[in-house]
């Protein structure tokens, strides 16, 4: 059977004889006319009507289930070891995944008292046969996953579900896997705090719960460890003659299919940032080279010798300003006589000091230097940034110096999930990025319809002039809606703006609780008591995403959950996200956006003439003033959403490029 989208043959989606000892799929070839057609087709199964076949699959899901409901727990476990025979010998044929859907369910009722909706059977469908399934927030998703993970496993094919951190990793295995057991199916969660040991006999089971970063990891270090030898029968020789064979300490049983929850922020959000494992070398050199750059970026002068543009972050030297940094760099070593390499080592070292602020792209914590990942406010503890900088964000913020890295290996999320035989996945927001998530992972996204209508109302978005005016204004909407008992859940795009605003509401006297990269750790139980009466949260974009807002009693009755933007991010789907917060599930909520023209993206993207017109027609209050700034705020968000999208395209097309100079050297990633 083909290994194309639709329903998959057993038989290649799991290691055998099919796809050898450690499967994966070879990386995609193909010229720039047939990516353009590969392309139009996405678009075209991604935008086809879905809801019309919904209505059968659930009607021959519910014929199967009405067979289980009186069955007992004797009889069910042997009807699904029966079933789990069928599926490995036929196949995941549709009327196998439909008797697999209705067990699951009706396992699930029994076992964690919770039983699948319509939409969650549409959404596992989807996701089953390789789609990325686009659910409202607060649909399900942990349990829609159910359905084709366990169908998979039963069908014998190791399974990795791939969600944000190791909390929603923990979280979902204890909740879900008394329903996987019950199916006699083994599941583990892997977490970064595992020792090897651990995390081989984790990837051993079933179904694998992970991180994206830790099953990448690994998945590079068994790279390491094969080094471009897959040979099935020579791995198990190896296995016979040696104590220590190459087989038994590899992680991974090879990439067969992967549920990447979350997917939007996965795929897409953090492909911009590769994957490097490297080691440590001494770097004593280095530092006085990055202390030197720093000294020298200190006496050029802006706009004389030296440009910063904040739109596409860069730091540019012009003529005049080269040929000042080489008269001012004489006598300090041999590696300033290149002008190529003083030039990049200032750039980093300007790029440190004008392009990167504390408490918006980094955090400083117990002395050390911890990116902020821009998307989602979360610490990303383990990350640096290359080529110095991060040394010299070090030296600015008067830190200890982390050694320099040798690197060993290394790979992008887009390259990585490519490689998977079957990859699905789903997220609360995919459809502005349906096209790339096509073009690079052949991932269509299905739009499943939501379980209850959805009463989420939008109220008139707010622009001002400057952002004291717009924190004041904020403040005081808080103040009145927890004046009238309803929970308020605020975004700020900016660890900084979630602490101005803490203190703003402090002055104010309004209780409220701050989440932002910080308070990390505590971001599910801080989420969880979001939807109490005048219960105030302010929140980086994390805003607990993988963590339902449930309402407590009396709240739908004053409206629901209120959430307020006060500045628009670099995409939609971010802005989405928050928004979608409330209005879960059918329940009420509504939400606005508070914004004004001293906004980054709208300062660091727009026209500088254009932009002093707006200031002066939104400060006289001239008519349609307040149209044009929030159609500028949609055109600069545009702006930013095809730069960033533009930034993974070049880094994907850099890690193919490196790929194919190591693969041409006999070298591995």
């Amino acid at each position: 059977m083909s290994r194309s989208h639709g329903t998959p043959a057993a038989s290649w989606l799991r290691p055998g004889i099919a796809d050898g000892y450690y499967p994966q799929r070879p990386g995609d070839k193909g010229s720039s006319v047939e990516r353009l057609i590969h392309g139009c087709k996405g678009l075209v199964k991604s935008a086809a009507p879905a809801s019309e076949s919904w209505h059968q699959l659930v009607a021959n899901i519910d014929e199967h289930g009405r067979r289980l409901s009186n069955l007992s727990t004797a009889r069910l476990s042997e009807t699904g070891r029966k079933l789990r025979l069928n599926l490995h010998r036929h196949g995941l044929k549709d009327e196998l995944i439909y008797q697999s859907f209705a067990l699951i369910r009706e396992t699930a009722c029994r076992t964690i008292d919770m039983r699948h909706f319509d939409c969650q059977l549409a959404g596992g469908w989807v996701m089953m046969h390789g789609c990325l399934a686009e659910m409202e927030t607060g649909e399900g998703k942990t349990l829609t996953a159910t359905l084709s993970a366990a169908t998979a496993a039963l069908c014998s094919i190791p399974v990795h579900v791939v969600t944000v951190n190791d909390y929603l990793v923990t979280r979902d295995v204890e909740l879900m896997g008394p329903l996987y057991r019950a199916l006699g199916l083994s599941v583990a969660a892997v977490t970064a705090e595992m020792d090897e040991h651990q995390r081989r006999s984790g990837y051993a089971k079933d179904i694998v719960y992970c991180t994206n970063k830790q099953l990448a990891f690994d998945y590079l270090r068994d790279r390491i460890l094969l080094n471009g030898d897959q040979n099935r029968l020579k791995l198990q020789l190896e296995r016979l003659h040696r104590p220590n064979a190459r087989s038994s300490r590899l992680f991974l049983r090879g990439l067969c299919f992967a549920i990447v929850d979350e997917a939007d922020s996965v795929l897409v959000d953090e492909a911009r940032t590769p994957l490097i494992i490297s080691r440590n070398k001494d770097s004593t050199e280095q530092e006085v080279l990055f202390r030197q750059a720093l000294e020298l970026a200190d006496r050029l002068e802006q706009s004389v010798h030296f440009t910063i543009d904040v739109h596409e972050r860069a730091a540019s030297i012009n003529e005049r300003g080269s040929t000042y940094l080489g008269e001012i760099s004489k006598g300090l070593g041999s590696i300033w006589n290149s002008s190529r390499q003083r030039e990049e080592l200032v750039r980093q070292a300007l790029s440190a000091n004008y392009l990167f602020t504390r408490d918006h792209h980094y955090l400083v914590d117990e002395g050390k230097v911890k990116i902020i990942d821009e998307n989602t406010g979360r610490v990303m503890a383990d990350r640096s940034w290359e080529r110095g900088l991060h040394q010299m964000i070090e030296i600015k913020e008067g830190c200890e110096i982390s050694g320099q890295q040798e690197q060993l290996a290394r790979i992008t999320y887009q390259r990585f999930f490519r490689r998977y035989l079957r990859l699905a996945g789903m997220t609360g927001t995919a459809r502005e990025v349906r096209r790339e998530l096509w073009t690079i992972y052949h991932l269509p996204v299905r739009t499943i319809p939501t379980n209850k209508p959805v009463r989420r109302s939008r109220q008139k978005d707010s622009i001002f002039l400057d952002k004291k005016t717009k924190w004041s204004a904020i403040a005081a909407r808080i103040k009145g809606l927890v004046d009238k008992e309803r929970p308020v859940l605020v975004g700020t795009r900016s660890v900084e703006d979630s602490e101005l605003l803490s203190e703003l509401l402090t002055r104010h006297e309004v209780v409220h609780q701050v989440l932002n990269a910080r308070q990390d750790a505590r971001e599910a139980q801080i989420i969880a008591r979001a939807g109490k009466k005048a219960t105030v949260t302010v929140a980086t974009n994390m805003a607990g995403r993988g963590t339902d807002i449930k309402l407590a009693r009396g709240v739908a009755d004053i409206g629901g959950l209120h959430v307020i933007s006060t500045e628009r991010n670099e995409a939609r789907r971010i802005d989405r996200q928050l928004f979608g917060r409330c209005g879960r599930q059918g329940d009420p909520g509504s939400y606005q956006s508070f914004l004004s023209l001293e906004d980054e993206i709208l300062v660091n993207s727009f026209p500088a003439l254009l932009y002093s017109v707006l200031k002066k027609g939104v400060h006289l209050n001239l008519p349609l003033s307040q149209r044009l700034s929030l159609w500028a705020m949609r055109h600069a968000q545009k702006s930013r959403e095809r730069r960033s999208y533009r930034v993974r395209r070049d880094l994907m097309q850099m890690d193919e490029q490196i790929g194919k100079t190591l693969a041409f050297s006999g070298k591995m990633e």
